[in-house]
């Protein structure tokens, strides 16, 4: 049985960054600039204020560390376990909510729920190659913006996918259709726990059980690789309704407000 705590503290120990991102630390926060293929620039990846000052200060701390990139709009997850007040100093500050999340899990060593099979005649392939990786590429700029990364970054993706899944770690796995990418879901196992990331199918294939049989191929894999909790942040309105339904439980939301920096 999974306790509220420990999904408090493995979702709070999950901060990505590409591996070309720039990373930077500072007193009691961490941000990420994402390189420019992305749909969106920076974001606070960490945000863990020290001492005993008001909690204002340490905001505009980070806002005037943030305004030294030139980008408009500062990116600020309020995590599970963000100092209380946090969500009322970025809207004093101008920020709204750009997307919910909603903090999901589940308990692996339970049975895995039988889903409905999806209506479309359905393949899918771990992205141990240049070709299917970048086919889970093209779905996410479909799915979630941006651009196509360079040839380049894509190749190491793939030779980084190709070492992972055989030795248990996860990768990026995607759905086909008649020969055509239609979506994608990203795993990683970090100690025991199988992070689900990026899950994303085209408009045009929706409503035909793809996303499950994404979510359903991604939970029997860290299954078998000895995970023993999935851990998921859907899109409150998207992907929240379906994990609910493949057996995951919601332990809160996650806000993302856009903060303005000019």
């Amino acid at each position: 049985m999974l306790s509220a705590t420990d999904v408090a503290a493995a979702s709070a120990a999950w901060m990505w960054a590409p591996d070309d991102a720039e990373v930077v630390e500072g007193d009691g926060f961490t941000l990420v600039r994402l390189p420019e293929h992305f749909a969106w620039d920076l974001s606070v990846l960490a945000f863990t204020p020290t001492g005993s000052g008001p909690l204002g200060a340490a905001v505009d701390a980070v806002i005037e560390r943030a305004r030294a990139f030139e980008v408009p709009v500062l990116d600020w997850e309020v995590g599970l376990g963000a100092p209380a007040g946090l969500a009322g100093e970025l809207t004093a500050r101008g920020g709204q909510v750009k997307l919910t999340l909603e903090v999901l899990a589940r308990d692996l060593g339970q049975e895995i729920p039988v889903l409905p099979p999806p209506t479309a005649d359905l393949t899918v392939r771990w992205a141990t190659d240049f070709e299917t990786a970048r086919d889970g590429s093209a779905v996410a700029v479909v799915g979630f913006g941006g651009e196509l990364p360079p040839d380049e970054q894509i190749e190491a993706a793939a030779a980084k996918y190709a070492a992972a899944v055989p030795a248990g770690g996860g990768g990026m796995l995607v759905a086909y259709v008649d020969g055509a990418p239609v979506g994608f879901g990203g795993l990683s196992l970090v100690d025991g726990v199988a992070r689900l990331s990026g899950g994303v199918v085209v408009p045009a294939e929706r409503g035909r059980g793809i996303y499950r049989a994404l979510v359903e191929s991604r939970l029997s894999y860290a299954v078998a690789h000895g995970a023993r909790m999935a851990l998921v942040k859907g899109n409150v309105v998207t992907s929240a309704p379906i994990l609910r339904k493949a057996g995951f439980t919601s332990f809160g939301q996650e806000p993302i407000y856009a903060v303005p920096l000019s």
